[in-house]
């Protein structure tokens, strides 16, 4: 028997396909919030498998916490910057993550979405609306900008990248760059994107989309100096990990019209928006900063499908194979 311990209810698809292997006893977290982390601590004794989600901080002391029957951290999420890897491969203890074809649709769909908000003025334009300020047509109320012929810069180019890359290529004609660790042939010969050193992508790029994994190296990727770099009508967006970009910086070049808006579906500080609280306070306030709430991926068909393949990672792992999903 593997006995697992889920930190907080997922989308039932998974959970079926668990509940119903007669090798498996669930337990899961009983309330929908961020599981705390001294009921974290305790609940994770003597459990073979933990299913984490991307707010648990799951590290050497959750691994000692759990025991040597820790076998197993199944994340549901793609990223698996919350998990210490190091000290789980010490351990022998297997980590897999929820990468979906569908998490990749769901988050390129987001991220254009945003541009287009960005671009036309959407949110702003909503409120203005709704708050009575609309008298009638004017020639230059609320002037945005269009997305159709301007140049969108990646900063990496994964299966997210790729999939914006290749929709706002072939429906809207932008001119593609993109700056990555090694160069990408299949974007180059299928869209025609041009590699750019990051910095020459920023001084080029009428939207940058960020599409890195945090690392060390991408902490603080895009902060004053990058920022210095970008055209003052220049879009950001940031659907990949909050940290990548410093909130500070981030708001001084708000304050000072160096970019002209930034739409961000991830923080450096969440639940916040910012390290500090006037940096916090002033986004949450900025016509030209769109904030979501971290649900690029949350469409109902997406969360499932994640849901399904911590299962089949869980699944496969308890049989002896390789979980599809394992982090190496």
């Amino acid at each position: 028997m593997f006995n697992i311990f889920l930190t907080r209810s997922v989308p039932v698809e998974g959970v079926k396909l668990l509940k119903h292997d007669q090798r498996l006893k669930l337990e899961i977290y009983e309330h929908d919030k961020p599981i705390p982390r001294r009921e974290l601590l305790r609940r994770v004794k003597g459990k073979n498998i933990i299913i984490s989600i991307l707010t648990d901080k799951i590290d050497k002391e959750v691994f000692d916490a759990a025991g040597a029957s820790l076998k197993m951290i199944a994340n549901y999420a793609v990223g698996f910057d919350n998990i210490d890897l190091p000290e789980a491969k010490k351990r022998g203890i297997v980590v897999t993550n929820a990468a979906h074809t569908q998490v990749s649709e769901s988050v390129a769909e987001h991220t254009i979405a945003l541009m287009f908000a960005l671009a036309h003025r959407i949110v702003e334009s909503d409120h203005y609306t709704r708050s009575g300020k609309y008298h009638g047509w004017e020639p230059q109320l609320l002037l945005g900008s269009d997305v159709m012929g301007k140049t969108l810069g990646l900063v990496g180019t994964g299966n997210i990248g790729m999939m914006v890359a290749r929709r706002l290529w072939d429906g809207f004609g932008l001119k593609i760059l993109y700056t990555d660790v090694k160069r990408n042939t299949v974007a180059e010969k299928t869209f025609g994107a041009k590699y750019r050193t990051l910095q020459a992508l920023l001084k080029e790029s009428d939207f940058v989309s960020l599409h890195v994994p945090l690392l060390p190296a991408t902490h603080h990727l895009i902060s004053d100096a990058q920022f210095k770099l970008m055209k003052p009508t220049a879009f950001l967006i940031n659907t990949a990990r909050g940290p990548i970009v410093d909130s500070e910086a981030l708001v001084r070049a708000l304050k000072t019209k160096r970019i002209a808006g930034v739409a961000l579906d991830v923080y450096e500080e969440e639940p916040g928006f910012a390290k500090r609280a006037q940096d916090a306070t002033y986004l949450q306030h900025a016509w030209n900063a769109i904030l979501t709430p971290h649900t690029a991926s949350a469409p109902i068909e997406t969360r499932q499908a994640m849901s399904r393949v911590c299962a089949q990672n869980i699944l496969a792992f308890i049989s002896g194979k390789r979980p599809p999903n394992q982090v190496d």
